[in-house]
């Protein structure tokens, strides 16, 4: 019923205490959550997620069920989810894929899967067939993880090391070194200013003639002659975009995970 989704609601925006967004709004339900293994820039890691009727909820676990923090919420009229084939340790996966973020998770078991992806499927339709909204066409890239670059993607040349740092084209996501991403584009479903891409994604682009908009710092082809990578935030394990390992030995941790239907009612 109303109250107890609201409690139910109530406790979760508790658990994130005051660093996260307040989740209480008319019509929003809380339907499943469970701990699933997010795929993180350097390895995987636990993240409590929270599905709701119209979006998707996530965080990192500090005390489970009881205290969270770095809340991530996602609209679920964006999402679109695709299957993951089973390589090795990495099982039961899918990505989850939106206009700036695009990211694989793994469940425990099979069934846990198929739960997950049908509950958020079926709300996702929910959504769009309310609105009247149309699908989205473009998806932000998976980042590959740097465990699985040992040379730039791009020029199959330049070894990284403590000095020769890894980045990621933010349209493709590829590990790329600095001269290979030396050129800025604007994205728009990403940022509104001017983001790192590798060389072919900057050729694609500018032949595309993409009509971006124009910010002082930047051409009039929305972007940056130079490679100034100040203030990115590639060397974040949480950056913007998360990808699949296949590092087998990163795989360490064994996840109960537990979905539990909040409201049945509304499936």
């Amino acid at each position: 019923n109303s109250e107890a989704n609201a409690r139910r609601i109530a406790m979760v925006e508790s658990c994130f205490g005051s660093s996260g967004q307040m989740l209480a709004v008319p019509g929003r339900v809380l339907v499943g959550e469970g701990v699933l293994t997010k795929m993180c820039r350097k390895k995987p890691k636990s993240r409590q997620f929270f599905l709701f009727n119209d979006i998707l909820v996530y965080g990192t676990i500090l005390i489970s069920k009881k205290k969270y923090s770095t809340q991530h919420i996602i609209p679920l009229e964006e999402v679109k989810l695709e299957s993951l084939d089973d390589d090795g340790p990495f099982r039961n996966g899918w990505l989850i894929c939106t206009a700036s973020k695009s990211f694989a998770v793994y469940a425990a078991t099979t069934t846990e899967k198929s739960e997950w992806m049908a509950h958020i499927n079926k709300c996702v339709e929910d959504l769009l067939r309310k609105s009247g909204k149309k699908p989205i066409d473009e998806h932000a890239a998976v980042w590959t993880p740097d465990s699985d670059a040992t040379i730039c993607m791009h020029c199959k040349k330049s070894h990284f090391s403590m000095l020769n740092r890894r980045h990621h084209c933010r349209k493709c996501g590829a590990v790329v070194c600095g001269p290979c991403s030396s050129k800025k584009f604007v994205l728009a479903h990403q940022s509104l200013k001017p983001v790192r891409v590798c060389l072919t994604c900057y050729d694609t682009l500018t032949k595309r003639k993409i009509s971006e908009p124009v910010f002082p710092e930047s051409k009039a082809d929305g972007t940056i002659a130079n490679g100034d990578s100040s203030g990115e935030d590639d060397s974040d394990e949480e950056a913007n975009h998360n990808g699949i390992s296949s590092t087998r030995e990163e795989v360490s941790i064994t996840l109960t995970i537990i979905f539990c239907l909040t409201c049945e009612g509304n499936l």
